[in-house]
This record gives C-alpha cells, sequence and structure tokens, in this order.
C-alpha cells in the first residue's frame, strides 16, 4: 500500500527527540491506520545507521522489546493512535541545531516504510510545574487521580462534583486529554414529536441538555402543537464533509494549470483519499482561483461519523500523492480556511457542510389558537418584519433561535458542540394556505451530526443517542431528521411567544431561579 512521503513523516513526534540517562530517545505515534509492525529493518541518525543492540522499543508502561525480540517475534500489533517510545543508547548533547532522524520499517497492511525527519535533541521535561501524564498510560486512575490532586493545589480548591462520574476513563481515549471528571448539564425531555420522515418514522421523545430555563417546556409546546396537525416532514436533501487545501503557485497561470490537471487525475486522486477509510467517499473537488493561490476544495461523504477528522486524514493521503507527482509547487497548507470549519459561511449555507436537512408542517388555525393563542396571520406578519431586522443585521439565519435546540440535543448525544457555529445556519420560511392555515418550513444548510465514532460512544451520551434509537451505523439521516424537526418545534413555539407576547410572561414563569 502507497503512503505519501509527507503522510509517513507524521508517525514521528516533532519535538519529542529528547536526552535520557542512557542516551536519547523520541516517539512514533499511529497517525494512518491500525497496523502489525513486522520488522524494524533500521535507525539512523544524521545518515549512520544505529547498531541494533543499542535500540530498543517501549510498547507501553510496563512493555519493552529490543529490535532482536520485535523482529523475531509474529508481529507487535501498532493500533491507530499508539504511541511508542523509541530509546536509542547513543550519547549525544542536548542543542538547538537540527539532526536528521530516519526510521525504515515493514508493517501491515503497508509493506516498507521509510522516512527521513529533523529535530533536535532537547533536555528531558521534569514536569514538576507541569500537569501530571503519562505517555503510555494517561488514563488510569493513578493518573487521574494525580491530576485531581494537582489541580487542586493549584487553585486551592476541592475537586468534588467534578469527579464523580460513572464512565471508564480508558474508553475516552481520543476524546479528552489530561482527564479529571466531569461536567454534569441537566437533561429534560420533550415530546413526544411525530414525524414523518424518510429515515425517522414515529414519535419520539427527545432529551435536552441545557441550564436555560424555560427552553425544554418551550419545546415541547412546539411538539404539541405539530403533533395536532399531523407532525413534521423531514427530509435530508444533501450531504458533505469538506477539507479545503490551497497549493501556491509562482503566478497564476501556474495556478490555473494545476487545476486542469487535478481534473485529468480525479479518479487517481479519488483512489488515494479513499485507501485511508473504508467510510470516507470522495463526491467532487471545487477548485476557487485567487492570486497565484489554487484553493481545493475536497467534498465527500462520511457515513455516519461527522467526519472531519477522517476527511482531514483521506485529503491529507490525496494532497501527498498530489505533491510527489506535480511539479512546480512552491507551498502547500492541508487547511486554508476554506472549508470553514467551525465557523459560521456563506459558502456552507451555498454548498452544504455536514447533512443538510429540510423540516416542514403546516399547522391548522384553529390549532394555533388553542393552544398558542395566536392568529397564522400574526406570525406571518411578524416573519416579514423580522426579515427585514435579518436583513439588516446580516445575521446568518432568519429563524428565531435554532441553536437552542441544536445545542441542547449535542449535548445531551456527544456531538461536537462547537459545530453549533457551522450548524446555526438556518432559512425560516412560512406563508398562509389558502384555508388561512400557516405552512412553516426550516432548511438547516449545514447540520453537522454523528451516531457513530468522536464522543457518541460515552456513558450517557450513547444513552441518550440509544434513546430515540439513533446509535451507531446507519443512524444519521435520521437524527438530522430529528434534529431538524425538534428545531421546527421550537421555531413556531418562540415565533408564538413573541406574536402573542407571551415571551417574557413565560420566562417569568419558567426561567427565573433568584
Amino acid at each position: 500500500m502507497f503512503v505519501p512521503s509527507i503522510l509517513l513523516k507524521q508517525l514521528y513526534t516533532h519535538g519529542s527527540l529528547t536526552k535520557t540517562d542512557n542516551g536519547i530517545s523520541f516517539s512514533l505515534k499511529n497517525r494512518l491506520k491500525d497496523a502489525t509492525i513486522k520488522e524494524l529493518k533500521w535507525i539512523s541518525l544524521d545518515g549512520e545507521k544505529i547498531a541494533p543492540h543499542k535500540i530498543s522499543l517501549q510498547l507501553s508502561t510496563d512493555n519493552s522489546v529490543s529490535v532482536n525480540e520485535l523482529n523475531e517475534g509474529p508481529g507487535t500489533p501498532f493500533s491507530l493512535r499508539q504511541t511508542i517510545t523509541v530509546h536509542v543508547a547513543l550519547e549525544q548533547e542536548v542543542s538547538p541545531e537540527k539532526r536528521k532522524l530516519g526510521v525504515c520499517f515493514s508493517a501491515s497492511p503497508f509493506g516498507k516504510l521509510k522516512f527521513e525527519v529533523e529535530d533536535n535533541v532537547t533536555e528531558p521535561s521534569s514536569r514538576t510545574t507541569h500537569i501530571p501524564r503519562d505517555d503510555l498510560d494517561d488514563y488510569s486512575e493513578t493518573m487521574v487521580k494525580k491530576r485531581q490532586a494537582y489541580f487542586e493545589s493549584a487553585t486551592g480548591a476541592k475537586v468534588n462534583h467534578v469527579g464523580k462520574y460513572s464512565i471508564n476513563p480508558n474508553d475516552l481515549k481520543g476524546n479528552i486529554e489530561h482527564f479529571i471528571g466531569v461536567a454534569q448539564v441537566p437533561i429534560g425531555i420533550a415530546g413526544p414529536l411525530k414525524i414523518n420522515g424518510e429515515h425517522a418514522q414515529g414519535e419520539f421523545v427527545v432529551p435536552l441538555a441545557t441550564t436555560e430555563g424555560t427552553l425544554v417546556a418551550s419545546y415541547n409546546r412546539g411538539m404539541k402543537l405539530l403533533n395536532m396537525s399531523g407532525g413534521v416532514t423531514a427530509t435530508v436533501v444533501d450531504d458533505a464533509m469538506q477539507r479545503a487545501p490551497v497549493f501556491i503557485f509562482s503566478n497564476a497561470r501556474g495556478a490555473r494549470d494545476f487545476v486542469k490537471w487535478i481534473k485529468q487525475n480525479i479518479d487517481k486522486i479519488r483512489e488515494e483519499a479513499e485507501a485511508t477509510s473504508s467510510v470516507a467517499k470522495l463526491t467532487y473537488i471545487d477548485n476557487f482561483l485567487s492570486n497565484k493561490f489554487a484553493f481545493l476544495r475536497f467534498n465527500f461523504r462520511t457515513g455516519d461519523a461527522a467526519g472531519q477528522n477522517m476527511v482531514g486524514r483521506a485529503t491529507f493521503a490525496a494532497c501527498g500523492w498530489i505533491l510527489d507527482n506535480y511539479e512546480g509547487i512552491e507551498n502547500f497548507y492541508l487547511e486554508s480556511n476554506f472549508a470553514t470549519d467551525k465557523k459560521a459561511s456563506q459558502i456552507n449555507i451555498m454548498r452544504t457542510r455536514g447533512k443538510r436537512v429540510t423540516a416542514e408542517a403546516t399547522i391548522k388555525r384553529e390549532h394555533l389558537l388553542q393552544v398558542m393563542r395566536v392568529d397564522p396571520k400574526q406570525i406571518d406578519y411578524h416573519g416579514r418584519v423580522a426579515a427585514v431586522g435579518s436583513f439588516l443585521s446580516g445575521v446568518n439565519n432568519t429563524g428565531l433561535h435554532s441553536p437552542n435546540g441544536i445545542t441542547a440535543m449535542f449535548i445531551a448525544t456527544g456531538q461536537d458542540v462547537a459545530n453549533v457555529s457551522e450548524s446555526s445556519a438556518a432559512m425560516m420560511y412560512s406563508e398562509l394556505t389558502d384555508d388561512g392555515d400557516l405552512y412553516v418550513s426550516i432548511t438547516i444548510p449545514s447540520l453537522i451530526v454523528a451516531t457513530y465514532g468522536g464522543g457518541t460512544g460515552i456513558g450517557t451520551q450513547r444513552e441518550c443517542l440509544e434513546l430515540i434509537d439513533c446509535y451507531g451505523r446507519d443512524r444519521v439521516y435520521k437524527f438530522a431528521e430529528i434534529v431538524a424537526s425538534v428545531v421546527l418545534a421550537g421555531e413556531i413555539s418562540l415565533a408564538s411567544a413573541i406574536s402573542s407576547s407571551d415571551w417574557v410572561s413565560s420566562h417569568e414563569e419558567y426561567g427565573r431561579n433568584r
């Protein structure tokens, strides 16, 4: 399996070349995929190969092997995100000068891997004044308690509620660093909400994690209203996750010609990108030329994962192949800030990031009058007035408060909450029907959600997903439809409250704890 040189170098942890009592050490971290090391062929320093008997590999806190033991064995597992510390019995002085470190080994499923990096030998850190951590086992009960004690000594306060949790810290590898405990956010439930989706069909009781009074009650009221008129119709209309590298040339013609070459070689680029994952599928590459820069916007399908890391790795592999096969590139950055990760943007509203999903319903006039004490004409007029306010403010959302419901569901179900930034964009639309009823619709163009991977498998988060039958594979479109439907319930509830002047009185009744 071909691995681009730029990707191979990522196995080395820069800044890890350290002087030790017996020589030097450095760290290798698997940033590719689960593998098995078959043979360590050689390690070199400044071009000179080091004698094998001077090398040992620390696989875990209490497991070290020599080169001979590793090479004569059946194979040593090297799982994704695992760190191996390499110890070399070779006396070296601490210096700011860069040294050339080379590594060559064979591993399944890749075959022979060889790379060279530059780093300088540094003093070992005593960490006496730093947060306690263990490079090989940082999630043990001992390390958690050490960090809690460090936090208490540093702040003069006690770790009490934070340190009480039901999850296994060892399950958090890849989710958090320097773990000391949990933040407990209250969870309420709203519903049931009837959804007529292509993937979410039936009635759902929805968990909402929040500390904002009236929020759960408001969404519950909106769900009741929507149910009376037959529920919500929800539709996922697009699906894409991006990484946007930029390639820099000597002039604009170089950038233009490069884009032509990219289009001609799209099949090979797709092959290299998709080789990094069994899930990621490269659908197309947008290109944008400016000055002497070629911006490429790689668009992927990512299955049930949100996929930012997945597409980053896939795009990095594809770019590695591009760099190895196209001459004239003067510089390259994996992310140009054009994917607008964790930022609201017009391009994601227009082109989709995550899931593009619409929720819509027609609400009977008598139901609005009965439950919300408001006439459809009042809400429709209020919506047109608010559209002017939206235009004047330049906001990315013509609705009222979709991030409220999205955030509450994100926290409850283990989503990356920072993605609310992109997911906050929404287009709200309403119209009066010939019968005097109210049609309402909201489109969320960049809803970034997952039902597998990331934080979705942790304790309460997995539990909340399971409560709405959305944990695991082949569930993400269902979850997206539920989120959009919940958002619509919140929109109609708040719109009714403002239009009927119930907004302040509701907060006075439910939202004060003073």
